[in-house]
């Protein structure tokens, strides 16, 4: 078995000399490149994969920051990496959203080899407490009673958050005002300052204010309510928009040709660490819960978003910042 494992290896053209051909995969430090800046969701999801993967290989994983272009950077650094199965990339819903705003030096789909995907979550739908809506039927029916005088927040032009509510407003035929901001942090305190009435944003920022009252949460983003928020409607139960399903995802991608036997390694070990208690608390502690799955899974999801956010940019125009 380890003879073929070797061959496998050195067929998808991995560089093996020395007495690092007899040594079982990994035989040195892994990296797994996070798009985006330290001290964020995606950094923090990365950090925590890394270190429990440290536990389980034997191997040190270090996280490596690689922020700029919206995670593009990074992502294409990714792709172009050796497929020896010593660098993986962590990539969140973003991921899918560069497709339609950027013109790639990398193809998103065939170019990177999905391993697993880590989370999932919703966006919560909050608006500020004055504004006299309670799901998203009666906000759907004060932005269709007033068009154009409601705006919502997002964390920036050609942001998931724009996108997400753009989908929103487009299937609920109506079109709120459009206030981008650089980052969550702002959008949340211009929306609890009434600045702007309306808010897709992640679990994590967004619960502690409206468990405060500084918010109003009337619905989350996807087709299942959460654990952290077990009472408030999805869009599709409070309204009439039946298809509307929006996850935010973190997941962990390869080079393409990464030799299957590594793929299944890692792949293996990430589903039970997933599984781990410990884990789902880590994850639950960001608002979101742990997914797992295969890797073929992973890609579906990767590609079935692209689509959809390449359909909403051309249906409305966004443009990146």
């Amino acid at each position: 078995m380890k003879s073929l494992v070797t061959c496998l290896i050195a067929a998808a053209g991995i560089a093996i000399c020395g007495t690092a051909a007899s040594q079982p995969y990994p035989n040195h430090l892994i990296r797994i490149i996070a798009p985006f800046a330290p001290g964020g969701g995606t950094d923090f999801i990365a950090r925590v994969a890394a270190s429990k993967l440290t536990e389980v290989l034997g191997q040190s994983v270090v996280v490596d920051n690689r922020p700029g272009a919206g995670g593009v950077l990074g992502a294409e650094l990714g792709a172009k990496s050796p497929p020896d199965g010593y660098t993986f990339t962590l990539i969140a819903g973003s991921y899918a959203v560069n497709p339609a705003l950027f013109k790639l030096a990398f193809d998103p789909v065939n170019d990177i080899q999905p391993v697993i995907q880590l989370s999932q979550g919703p966006f919560l739908i909050v608006v500020h407490p004055a504004l006299p809506v309670k799901t998203t039927r009666d906000l759907i029916a004060l932005a269709k009673s007033k068009p154009g005088q409601l705006a919502y927040a997002s964390s920036g032009a050609g942001s998931i958050t724009q996108l997400a509510t753009e989908l929103f407003d487009d299937m609920a035929g109506i079109k709120m005002i459009h206030v981008p901001y650089k980052g969550t942090g702002p959008a949340l305190t211009d929306t609890i300052g009434g600045q702007v009435q309306v808010l897709f944003g992640s679990v994590a920022p967004v619960m502690p204010q409206m468990k405060a009252g500084r918010l109003k949460g009337i619905a989350v983003s996807t087709a299942k309510r959460i654990d952290a928020a077990p009472d408030i409607p999805t869009v599709i139960e409070s309204s009439n928009l039946k298809n509307y399903d929006v996850v935010l995802w973190h997941g962990i991608v390869g080079p393409k040709g990464l030799p299957k036997p590594i793929l299944d390694r890692v792949n293996g070990e990430l589903n039970k660490i997933l599984k781990s208690k410990e884990m789902q608390d880590k994850l639950a502690g960001e608002g979101v819960s742990a997914a797992g799955g295969t890797p073929e899974e992973f890609g579906k999801l990767i590609k079935s978003d692209i689509d959809t956010w390449i359909k909403v940019v051309k249906k409305t125009g966004i443009k990146a910042e």
